[in-house]
């Protein structure tokens, strides 16, 4: 429930949430619902129940016990702001995340909404950032929701890009990743949709990190961009967790 990961852009994921619903073309070939059913036939405990919703409180302080300071990647196998987690379960995951300091966890979400309307709820310690999901251009309106929430970095997880975003919104925005799809059924990437929004946060100044290109076999088409790689990073207070990169990294 907690562990390493080989997810590019963090160090390691912390699930105290896992199991999920969907709810736009970007759920359609979910990671994490795939993963959820495997562990389910292997006879993983936590997922009896496959990708329903399930809490997982016995996780919770498993980041205080990591001494060395990491980026985590907070529910990787859900959303945080789930309309079924109750507002005190989250409570109880930003308490845990503003007591262990010494991390950057990264906070992912389809649902920036309602972490907007519970923002004043909760206790937005500079450690903790929040992303949100935009898959085309239709769901950028998540992005103006992000917006309204007082985390001192906000970020954008463009990943699957399933078509052009002409118009990606980056006012407030302090960093944007974006990837293929991959996996079975993999819906293709043109290069033209993601060198738009590359050369946008060029002109904006934000940190832009390419993850992959995807497809059913993500390991044959690699992630160079252009023919390099483009791994920046929002810089991270005191250094901790991923290396923070002031420019692009070759």
């Amino acid at each position: 429930m907690a562990q390493a990961s080989a997810i590019e852009w963090t160090e390691a994921t912390w699930n105290p949430v896992t199991g999920c619903t969907k709810i736009s073309p970007g759920c359609k070939f979910c990671y994490a619902e795939r993963m959820a059913h495997r562990l389910q036939a292997m006879g993983q405990e936590r997922y009896r129940d496959g990708f329903r919703l399930t809490l997982q409180p016995d996780v919770l302080e498993i980041p205080l016990r990591w001494r060395k300071p990491r980026t985590i990647f907070v529910n990787s196998m859900s959303d945080l702001f789930h309309k079924d987690v109750p507002l005190g379960f989250i409570k109880q995951c930003f308490e845990i995340m503003r007591r262990a300091a010494q991390h950057t966890f990264q906070v992912l979400t389809k649902r920036p909404d309602r972490a907007a309307e519970m923002a004043t709820e909760l206790d937005w310690h500079d450690n903790i950032w929040l992303g949100a999901s935009v898959e085309n251009s239709d769901y950028t309106w998540r992005v103006h929701a992000l917006r309204g929430v007082p985390a001192r970095t906000r970020f954008l997880s463009v990943e699957p890009l399933l078509g052009p975003i002409p118009r990606l919104p980056l006012e407030g925005i302090h960093w944007v990743i974006v990837g293929g799809e991959s996996g079975p059924g993999a819906r293709p990437m043109r290069e033209a949709w993601v060198t738009q929004i590359r050369d946008h946060c060029l002109r904006l100044h934000v940190p832009f990190f390419f993850k992959q290109w995807g497809g059913v076999r993500k390991s044959q088409t690699g992630r160079l961009l252009g023919g390099r790689t483009w791994d920046e990073m929002p810089k991270i207070p005191g250094g901790a967790g991923v290396q923070a990169q002031s420019g692009p990294m070759a």
